[in-house]
């Protein structure tokens, strides 16, 4: 079994916390990724589980063995970096080959292993080549088949995408989402970018500061976020927020004056934050009906979508201006007045002062 499960894991660094009680369950075959800002500890929470840096407090297990105080090479777990670290002088095969041949396998099993390794990445073509005759995207595939020439139980990835162009990215998301479906093995793959997380993952791990904010599928972050940082994390563009204020009716009241008319309990909230996702909003008519109204202030066509930012003069500068995300090729222009509606009154999210969710009654 290659599951994974990490109890009050912590680490410091001096007198900095740095992972501060994890708990985290991960299942066998699963690909997890860990997201969120930069310093958040989601590649110390990587090293941690492989054994590169140790554990100041917590237990690691690997299936039913405890794993934290073994070192990295004894935990059957194969790691992937940023920085490729291939052996210039080494061909695409010898590459490939080199962790088994320190392993003191045989000729015959090196070249047959490194030949399936070879056939799952399509990397065959390629295998008399030196790293300086290959793309990124092909450096990226030989590090991960080095990584996998052991048949370790565990994949771990650390932001193995950050030194490639777009369009590299994309197709590098697509061969490693092919790669888990076929090996069928346990990755954790640590990203800053959300949009990977999404399109990749079947958990998302959002951390801040050391902790785990939530642990869900791509699209229970997106739909129910548990507070408002991993609202504005996941999605892009982020999420509007807006403050607003029960009346007597229970309604919520934006900055605007406008009430929105979704069944909050009167008198039961102190002020709130509501958000709503550009993709949400909607063009609506000029008849005193719509939920916002704003001056577009800046417009950007491409073709799938059209991203327009407008400013609704709120009170609050931070809150006045609000990103929009529309479907297909919208003819809006600089400067033009702009009326606004939700989507579905389900596209509403309510936060406390504290930033956690708030669910609308019944």
């Amino acid at each position: 079994m290659s599951s994974i499960s990490l109890s009050n894991v912590t680490k410091t660094f001096g007198g900095a916390d740095v992972i501060k009680g994890v708990d985290l369950s991960i299942e066998d075959g699963e690909l997890v990724v860990f997201v969120g800002p930069s310093g958040c500890g989601k590649s110390t929470l990587l090293r941690l589980i492989s054994g590169l840096e140790e554990i100041s407090g917590g237990e690691i297990h690997l299936g039913e063995k405890r794993v934290d105080h073994l070192s990295a090479s004894a935990r059957d777990i194969a790691m992937v970096f940023q920085s490729y670290a291939l052996y210039p002088h080494m061909t695409v095969a010898d590459n490939i080959g080199f962790p088994l041949k320190m392993a003191g396998k045989s000729k015959t099993g090196i070249e047959e292993k490194t030949r399936e390794i070879g056939t799952i990445l399509q990397l065959l073509p390629l295998f008399d080549r030196t790293p300086k005759q290959l793309s990124g995207g092909q450096r990226q595939r030989v590090a991960i088949g080095r990584a996998l020439a052991r048949d370790p139980q565990i994949i771990l990835l650390d932001e193995p995408l950050s030194n490639l162009d777009a369009a590299l990215r994309v197709d590098m998301r697509m061969e490693l989402a092919r790669l888990h479906r076929d090996l069928k093995a346990t990755m954790i793959y640590v990203t800053h970018d959300q949009v990977e997380a999404m399109t990749l993952a079947d958990r998302i791990v959002v951390l801040r500061d050391g902790i785990v904010e939530q642990v869900g599928s791509p699209l229970d972050l997106y739909l129910k976020p548990v507070n408002q940082f991993v609202a504005g994390f996941i999605g892009s563009p982020r999420m509007n927020f807006w403050t607003a204020t029960t009346n007597e009716n229970g309604d919520l009241v934006l900055p605007s004056g406008v009430a929105l008319p979704l069944p909050c309990k009167p008198g039961a909230l102190q002020p709130v934050t509501v958000g709503v996702r550009p993709e949400h909003l909607v063009l609506a008519a000029d008849d005193g009906t719509a939920t916002l109204q704003g001056t577009v202030l800046s417009v950007e066509h491409l073709g799938s979508d059209t991203f327009v930012q407008l400013h609704c003069g709120f009170g609050d500068p931070a809150q006045s201006d609000i990103n929009v995300r529309f479907g297909g090729i919208v003819p809006v222009r600089m400067g033009e007045r702009v009326n606004l509606s939700v989507a579905s009154p389900d596209n509403w999210h309510i936060f406390d002062t504290e930033g956690l969710r708030i669910e609308a009654s019944a």
